[in-house]
């Protein structure tokens, strides 16, 4: 498998080596959703997913596992929006909930371009998100006091 492109070998190795035991924890249990293991460690699980970037099919894996899971409220709705989203545009396509950003010439974040934006916000509310604008914003506040951190320390 080729290497990803400006991606740590340390941490793309420490990201693959948590992803198998993951896979190890999925064969044997199932998708570890908070019935199984608790809030804090189904969100860990996600975490992994999330940075397994190596193995995209992985990844998609992850998320059927995750829309089974959150129609049995056993995880959190965000956790498969932004592993869905991820795959999607890691893969080449539209994003479906408006989870992953990029940035704009100015450095500002911007979404990846949406498929059918006109009714994202109603499935992210299904999801428990916030709005897509409502999003933005906290994600242009983010960047604005990186910004300030670096001029301060200029």
């Amino acid at each position: 498998m080729a290497r990803l492109q400006s991606y740590h070998p340390r941490m793309q190795s420490l990201h693959e080596q948590h992803a198998a035991r993951l896979k190890e924890i999925i064969s044997s249990s199932g998708w570890p959703g908070m019935s199984q293991v608790g809030e804090e460690a189904a969100k860990a699980a996600w975490l992994v997913a999330q940075h397994s970037v190596s193995d995209p099919e992985f990844m998609a894996k992850c998320v059927g596992l995750l829309e089974d899971a959150v129609a049995k409220k056993d995880v959190m709705g965000w956790q498969l929006a932004f592993l869905q989203d991820r795959v999607r545009t890691l893969t080449g396509k539209l994003q479906y909930y408006g989870t992953q950003f990029d940035v704009d010439e100015n450095g500002w974040p911007i979404p990846f371009p949406i498929e059918d934006s006109a009714t994202v916000n109603e499935r992210r509310a299904r999801l428990g998100l916030n709005s897509l604008e409502e999003r933005q914003e906290q994600v242009t506040e983010q960047a604005r006091k990186r910004r300030a951190n670096i001029e301060q320390t200029n």
